[in-house]
């Protein structure tokens, strides 16, 4: 790994202490300080993380998740079916992460994991109920050269799930696993300030709002704030373009390298804002930006910013990524949820909100009736094949993504029979109160965690019908729509 003189203002540890907090007004906070060499393709970085303990229990040890490390040497990042779309010239590029240092006052005894997943730091005195902690953490990320949310192509420098990020605590961290299936995500809002240097060539997309920005020796500096984040992701080029448009007190940006249906995109983007704000509730932010990036899979979603594929070469399904993937600013950035464990919540629900929007938009030309038959056309198929192939076939959604056997089992089960199950809602329930049970959920648990029981005694709650059972049916396995 290429070293050079890092040319960033160095965050310095803080003493440690702990102060007393309004568990349910405080976020934890990150000031995340980093350079970019391109050269090299190495990230340097430090970070200043603040934890307030809003449990009931005393805490010795934090636990962050280092997903970079998804890349590293004997980790298998993609499927087999991604593989080329992934690594355009065939050839595997591996990537990590690096502890330098963990400080807090002194230096804290830390430790990585035997698979990479989780650094854990012992604190020198406990944090209890109410009170926070400081920690300071130095780090070196080190890119692969892959079309992914973490890596470096031809066009783009994608930088998603890059820094350490606090595992969520629950009676313990969960410390989920890497999954080369879904998004193994999980996190809480926070509270972010981030200072990214970089070549003064490149065009920066990011989470957050820009503050300031300077430039000087051919490096840009820039100044990112962004309150109530899920996680904080940005992407660097020098081919980006920019076109841009405003929808009441909200900046939609979509930034491209090679799109001459730029206008037309960044029309459905506002279009989809403007639907969703409708169907669900208001977007607290200022602006959402759109990036067409190297990427292998359709698209990827973060607070603020979203990635679509450029190797999307069809204009319609191009188009129905940045509607799903806008969705997700609303299930999963704002109402958050444990991606690795109940990944229907909020893939089920974003795709089941993308064919709410061509219903809401009928220009676009797609039937609601007739894309829900489709899905269920296309999950028969999928049952048919599988029992055909091996007898049997588990249509169970509420799994954890390991337990998922293939990625086809994945998606037919998360994303189209998801699809089948909230539209049963719909007519089970009403219009009226279906929409109304959108939107008190999304009034409930914005900036929030909702696990799947949340879910359903909040639309149970505002449809006054239980729909226990009816879900539990449908995400055990017990209502088969399979041929």
């Amino acid at each position: 790994m290429k070293k050079f003189a890092v040319f960033f203002v160095l965050v310095f540890a803080l003493p440690f202490f702990l102060v007393g907090c309004d568990a349910e007004s405080e976020s934890n906070s990150y000031v995340i300080v980093c350079e970019y060499d391109d050269e090299s393709k190495t990230l340097y970085g430090s970070e200043t993380v603040k934890f307030f303990n809003q449990s009931n229990n005393a805490i010795e040890s934090l636990s962050f998740f280092l997903y970079p490390n998804s890349f590293a040497e004997g980790k298998k990042v993609v499927s087999d079916s991604y593989f080329d779309k992934a690594y355009v010239d065939g050839k595997v590029s591996y990537g990590n992460i690096e502890i330098l240092s963990v400080k807090s006052g002194e230096n804290l005894s830390f430790s990585v994991s035997e698979e990479g997943n989780i650094l854990s730091c012992a604190l020198n005195k406990e944090v209890f109920p109410n009170e926070s902690v400081t920690v300071d953490i130095e780090f070196c990320v080190q890119l692969a050269n892959i079309n992914h949310r973490l890596g470096y192509g031809e066009n783009t420098i994608n930088f998603g799930n890059f820094y350490p990020i606090l595992c969520v605590y629950e009676n313990g961290f969960v410390e989920n696993e890497f999954s080369t299936s879904g998004d193994p995500f999980y996190s809480t809002v926070a509270n972010y300030d981030v200072t990214l240097t970089f070549d003064d060539d490149f065009v920066l997309a990011h989470s957050g709002n820009a503050v300031s920005e300077s430039v000087s020796g051919g490096k840009k500096v820039v100044e990112i704030k962004g309150e109530k984040l899920r996680d904080f992701a940005f992407v660097l080029s020098k081919n980006f373009k920019k076109a841009s448009a405003i929808i009441g007190e909200v900046v939609v940006n979509y930034f491209y390298h090679d799109d001459q249906d730029y206008e037309e995109n960044l029309g459905v983007a506002v279009d989809a804002m403007n639907t969703f704000q409708n169907l669900f509730g208001e977007y607290p932010y200022e602006a959402v930006n759109v990036v067409q990036a190297n990427f292998c899979f359709g698209g990827m979603e973060y607070p603020n910013l979203v990635l679509i594929a450029d190797v999307v070469d069809d204009k319609e399904t191009y188009k129905y990524v940045i509607v799903h993937e806008l969705a997700h600013q609303w299930w999963y950035s704002l109402v958050g949820n444990n991606e690795f464990t109940e990944a229907w919540l909020d893939e089920s629900l974003t795709e089941y909100s993308t064919f709410l929007f061509f219903e809401q938009n009928e220009k676009y030309g797609l039937e609601y009736e007739k894309m829900v038959e489709g899905a269920l056309n296309s999950y028969q198929l999928f049952v048919n094949i599988y029992k055909d192939a091996l007898g049997e076939v588990d249509e169970s959604m509420a799994r954890a993504l390991p337990e998922f056997a293939t990625e086809p089992e994945y998606v037919n089960n998360v994303y189209t029979k998801g699809v089948l199950m909230f539209d049963s809602v719909r007519k089970t329930v009403g219009d009226r109160k279906f929409f109304n049970c959108l939107k008190n959920y999304f009034k409930d648990y914005k900036f929030k965690i909702a696990k799947g029981g949340d879910l359903i005694n909040s639309f149970s709650k505002t449809a006054k019908i239980n729909l226990t059972s009816f879900f539990n049916a449908w995400l055990n396995g017990e209502v088969s729509v399979g041929g």
